[in-house]
């Protein structure tokens, strides 16, 4: 059974960490999903997959961490630079290897290449600069897409691809919050702009030099036709899939965690 630290006390933590050494970390960012879903739609996507979970769950959850980096800038999209979230992800996992824990998993809700790249290099560099704790600990990145194969096949679909706020996220709300889900408002951006978001999801980054040579540095924004920012296919959304998407996510988190805690012992 899972202790989502949100809902204990210390007493609680204490007997928690006589049964589990294994803490996960939900993040997701507060970023829009097209007209139809929320801006906390990335941060279901990590939370709500650890209370379904709940009950198989051998670790303790930490509360989510909201904000991060999406790149994006359409109207309540909150962007916290790569290098400050990674610094914080960084001291929130330190945090948990001074109170024990042996196993130390962020689950990622939200993609994004800059936002996954530093989450990478802060993780490795914990381990790089400190060896003999290399030695002690494991720490995991966890995508909540890569506990799905179904979820994989709507990134793999063909000529175009299923990513943000499209097929996958919009079924997985109308099984977590089906309440959240206006099905009324989904729409896509200009048929050429959507088509080239499901192509390619880093399509929406417009790149621009003030001199045409390659010592200068490139700044990095988002293109001005952009208005919706749905890259995948939200019509297509159904609950029954939402809950096939959740249930397989589950399954595979809660082996992933059992592992963990059998090797570290």
């Amino acid at each position: 059974m899972a202790f989502f630290m949100e809902d204990i006390s210390v007493r609680d933590m204490e007997l928690a960490m006589e049964q589990t050494k294994t803490v996960i970390i939900p993040v997701g960012v507060v970023e829009q999903h097209g007209y139809h879903l929320p801006f906390s739609t990335d941060i279901h996507n990590a939370v709500q997959l650890t209370r379904k979970a709940g009950d198989r769950l051998n670790a303790v959850v930490a509360p989510s961490v909201n904000y991060c980096f999406s790149g994006g800038e359409l109207l309540g999209t909150v962007n916290v630079s790569p290098n400050t979230f990674g610094l914080l992800i960084s001291e929130i996992c330190q945090e948990f290897v001074r109170m024990g824990f042996k196993n130390i998993i962020v689950l990622l809700g939200h993609a994004g290449t800059d936002n996954k790249a530093a989450l990478k290099n802060t993780l490795g560099m914990i381990l790089r600069r400190d060896p003999q704790l290399a030695k002690k600990i494991t720490l995991s990145l966890v995508e909540a897409w890569n506990l799905s194969p179904t979820w994989l096949e709507g990134f793999a679909m063909e000529p175009e691809h299923d990513f943000h706020a499209g097929l996958i996220e919009t079924s997985l709300m109308m099984y977590w919050k089906p309440e959240l889900v206006q099905e009324d408002r989904i729409c896509q951006d200009e048929d050429y702009y959507a088509r080239m978001m499901r192509t390619d999801q880093d399509w929406f980054e417009k790149r621009e030099k003030p001199i045409d040579h390659p010592f200068i540095v490139e700044k990095v924004g988002q293109r001005d036709e952009i208005k919706v920012g749905v890259m995948g296919f939200p019509e297509r959304a159904t609950k029954e899939l939402g809950e096939k998407v959740c249930k397989e996510m589950v399954e595979n988190l809660v082996a992933y965690v059992d592992m963990l805690e059998t090797q570290t012992k």
